[in-house]
């Protein structure tokens, strides 16, 4: 009976010490998130985040389908399409036929669109730079471990799902 009481002691403490790891994620995934914003701000862009994640897609994946895109940003069709006509209004995103297939549609950056991605990113690594130069030698490389293990479970679900759809062949010029 006391193996069983001591086991179901130990179940306790390893979902309390998940449920502290999970809850500090969180809090630190909030202060990240302001950091982003503050980034767009600073860059002087009047983008929103959902929007600036939609571009940094792009930068990091090449030319991809509509539909591709809504999986990744987890939004249905039709919230992208209205996201893409927005930044292809602001001159960040062009988009056109695939030439594998009339019927679908294929995004890309524009140099305007990659400018304002590296001007956000740029403002953003700055301040967690500054951030973590701030903490303990230790605790910065008992950080680095922490997160490189968090983004490896995770198999790059934050950042591109393996049926994005990119496409490498489509020319970067010219229509």
């Amino acid at each position: 009976m006391a193996s069983k009481d001591a086991a179901a002691c130990g179940m306790n403490a390893l979902a309390g010490e998940v449920e502290e790891v999970a809850e500090a994620v969180m809090t630190a995934s909030r202060l990240l998130v302001a950091v982003s914003a503050r980034a767009l701000a600073k860059a002087g862009s009047a983008l929103t985040l959902p929007q600036l994640r939609a571009l940094v897609v792009l930068e990091e994946s090449g030319p991809v389908k509509l539909a591709s895109l809504a999986a990744t940003l987890g939004v249905n069709s039709s919230t992208a399409l209205r996201m893409v006509d927005r930044l292809e209004a602001g001159g960040l995103v062009d988009r056109r036929v695939n030439p594998g297939n009339r019927r679908e549609v294929v995004l890309r950056l524009t140099e305007p669109g990659s400018d304002v991605v590296h001007a956000v990113l740029e403002h953003r690594r700055r301040e967690i730079t500054s951030l973590v130069s701030r903490l303990p030698a230790e605790v910065r490389s008992g950080l680095v471990v922490g997160l490189r293990a968090l983004v490896d479970v995770a198999d790059d679900l934050a950042i591109t799902p393996p049926e994005l759809g990119v496409f490498h062949d489509i020319p970067v010029g010219g229509a």
